[in-house]
């Protein structure tokens, strides 16, 4: 528990005293967000606000993981490494982006199909090491079984070495690319991005510490977890939610730094990270809840639109909707807060219900 509050301290503090010194970096440098022209015209006023700004959760995140271990004198697990190399990479994909923007002022960076397959290289990479490294125990750092609270019975293993592998692989990033970019479309408000993902992360801490309290290892029994590195887990998970509280300061309305797609695609690749290593896959789909809801608006604008020729929402995601409706700002960051707390609270319960029916 002291290596979870230590990482946590740590990123905060970095998150919150690093992120101005990096405002004034990007500023010198003219390193300014390109607002489109199409979308809401609040937003012009916001034009040129730094970016890039999830460049300092990342580091938050390194720093206080680091700083954590060599404090309780604890080496680090490949779980943890797996799930870094995952946001850092992701954040690399995410920085290119964000500074394609900037050098050639335009609201596209690269394009879609580069940036999936960026994505998609991360994702292969971290899905390969995750089945490999067994420990004592011959548990792997993530499961080959499709998890819900734990892992169920259904196993791509069964279907042979390679082709099971390959399906896992195709899981593994369809999830790490339904949440990087569920939070990246969640991101284009004022703190809406950084506290919706603080809400998950805090979620997973008390997971990871569950699990690990709860783990094989510490309390053998029919209901506990077969979870490689939970306490690494928590850690992480931990050291996420401080960074992002942190940066939060100072991207809370009127902000004055955004996270940029290098935040938004690192957190939404941690969130995967620790789903698929806490074997809670299936409900990230619920803690992360309303990154679906703003995905699915997008899919349903999209289609829509292509098969009739007529638009459900005013705009597309669904925060921009509220927004052309008149709602203030802080008000659709709020809202959706409480939505987002309403999804955590009731992934939480699912998770905890699931392990007193099961010790009853």
């Amino acid at each position: 528990m002291k290596t979870v509050l230590v990482g946590a301290v740590v990123a905060l503090v970095v998150g919150l005293l690093g992120t101005p010194l990096f405002i004034k970096f990007l500023v010198r440098k003219g390193y300014g967000q390109f607002i489109r022209d199409d979308g809401p015209t609040t937003h012009h006023t916001k034009r040129g606000t730094p970016t890039m700004g999830g460049a300092i959760i990342i580091l938050a995140c390194l720093l206080a993981y680091v700083v954590a271990h060599l404090v309780t004198l604890t080496p680090p697990s490949m779980s943890g490494v797996l799930i870094l190399f995952l946001m850092t990479g992701l954040g690399l994909i995410g920085f290119l982006d964000d500074y394609l923007k900037i050098s050639n002022q335009r609201s596209l960076g690269l394009r879609s199909g580069q940036k999936l397959l960026g994505q998609g290289i991360v994702g292969v990479i971290f899905a390969i090491l995750a089945v490999r490294f067994p420990s004592e125990s011959l548990r792997t750092p993530a499961s080959m079984r499709i998890s819900f609270v734990r892992d169920t019975s259904l196993n791509f293993a069964v279907l042979g070495g390679v082709v099971g592998l390959l399906l896992f692989i195709l899981w593994s990033n369809l999830m790490i690319a339904g949440a990087s970019n569920g939070v990246n479309l969640t991101d284009g408000l004022d703190g809406l991005a950084t506290g919706t993902s603080a809400m998950v992360f805090a979620a997973y801490v008390l997971i990871g510490i569950w699990e690990f309290n709860q783990s094989c290892v510490r309390v053998p029994g029919p209901k506990c977890y077969e979870v490689r590195d939970p306490h690494d887990v928590a850690l992480i998970a931990a050291c996420a939610m401080g960074a992002c509280f942190g940066f939060l300061w100072w991207n809370a309305s009127p902000a004055k730094i955004f996270m940029g797609d290098t935040g938004s695609l690192a957190l939404g690749g941690g969130i995967a990270g620790l789903a698929i290593m806490s074997r809670t896959e299936l409900l990230m789909v619920i803690l992360g809840g309303l990154f679906v809801m703003v995905t699915l608006s997008v899919i349903i604008q999209v289609a829509s639109f292509k098969m009739t020729g007529k638009r459900v929402f005013r705009m597309a995601p669904l925060q921009h909707h509220f927004e052309l409706l008149g709602w203030q700002e802080v008000t659709i960051v709020i809202r959706f807060w409480i939505i987002c707390g309403l999804f955590v609270a009731l992934g939480l319960g699912i998770f905890y219900a699931e392990w007193v029916v099961g010790t009853t």
